[in-house]
């Protein structure tokens, strides 16, 4: 289940997104699991619709979910290689620190500060 904390200064579309990214790259919920309406997630959280319609959105975006019109949203397929992809971003960076002469400390600082 996902939870906003309306006291948090992380935007609640944010905690959405990352709740469901985090349930969807960990394999609580599985490829095919049916996603709530916006409509009723946002109803369950006590959000506007658009907040959560936004985090679908970059969900849909960044691949982990598809929506199939009228028979809802699910967890996609192509969600499973989303830590393939982040591992790949992750040797081409490293590639290009050591292109630039960075060192790894140097390298592991500008990931941190990224990460936020």
């Amino acid at each position: 289940m996902i939870r906003v904390d309306p006291n948090s200064s992380i935007p609640p579309f944010e905690q959405v997104r990352t709740g469901y990214a985090v349930q969807i790259n960990d394999g609580t919920l599985p490829v095919g699991a049916k996603l709530p309406t916006v409509r009723k997630l946002a109803e369950d959280l006590g959000i506007a619709p658009n907040t959560v319609a936004k985090a679908y959105r970059e969900l849909e975006e960044a691949g982990l979910i598809e929506t199939r019109g009228r028979a809802g949203t699910f967890v996609s397929a192509v969600g499973d290689e989303s830590r393939e992809r982040a591992r790949q971003a992750a040797a081409d960076y490293a590639a290009l620190t050591r292109k630039l002469g960075l060192d790894r400390d140097e390298a592991k600082a500008i990931v941190d500060a990224a990460l936020g």
